[in-house]
């Protein structure tokens, strides 16, 4: 089982003077749930090399059990400080493909060329796709084999706008993925505010926020295992 987890390279909240990244439990949590299951995880970024850390991110009240094994985890480390750029990657080496979020997709992976045409090629070999919180923002630019966008008449979720709006980002971010979901035709899902959350439509797998890291994960095993 090899799964392949792409992560953002883009570490400036806009203009705001802050930083962003990765959201540290969206990566850890489904990292370990894939490496405990035996998968072996190959980590990719636009930049390679060590990505940035949403440092909100790593603050007490952010942090869970995952965080905490990664932080004491020198393998892990040194895995995430060694990404991989996204050339050469092929959908045939992998059996599935996963997005951890974090605020930097948004301006950066919704827009990378090379992921798209990853994930549009896991998608036409039928191979899961799954992405949590910001994560999503990456299949917005995808097209299935229709021609069609990726997410048009599939059920999605992602960060919602009453998060963005309740975390004060919604007028620093680029784009919004829901009305960006929504746009493309798709249905947009969601659950409460902060709570777990996750849908599953074919081999598409979208969480809404970092409480749904998670589940997403599991659910993309759960594919695999069918």
């Amino acid at each position: 089982m090899r799964i392949l987890m792409i992560v953002t390279s883009h570490d400036k909240m806009g203009d705001t003077g802050h930083k962003t990244g990765i959201w540290l439990e969206e990566f850890a949590a489904p990292y370990y749930r894939f490496l405990d299951a035996g998968a072996d995880v190959t980590l990719a970024s636009p930049k390679g090399g060590k990505p940035p850390l949403d440092p909100n991110s790593e603050v007490p009240d952010a942090l869970t059990d995952a965080t905490k094994r990664f932080e004491n985890d020198p393998d892990a480390q040194a895995a995430f400080a060694n990404t991989v750029t996204l050339d050469g990657l092929k959908a045939d080496d992998f059996d599935a493909l996963f997005y951890p979020g974090g605020h930097g997709p948004l301006w950066d992976l919704a827009n990378d060329a090379k992921s798209i045409a990853l994930i549009e090629a896991f998608a036409a070999q039928d191979k899961p796709v799954a992405a949590v919180c910001h994560g999503p923002a990456a299949l917005v630019g995808a097209k299935g084999t229709d021609g069609k966008p990726l997410v048009s008449g599939k059920k999605v979720t992602s960060f919602t706008n009453d998060e963005e709006k309740a975390v004060g980002l919604e007028t620093v971010v680029p784009i919004s993925i829901e009305d960006e979901f929504k746009k493309h035709g798709a249905t947009f899902e969601r659950g409460e505010n902060w709570a777990s959350y996750a849908v599953v439509d074919g081999k598409l797998v979208t969480g809404q926020n970092p409480a749904s890291s998670e589940e997403t994960a599991d659910a993309v095993l759960k594919l695999l295992s069918a």
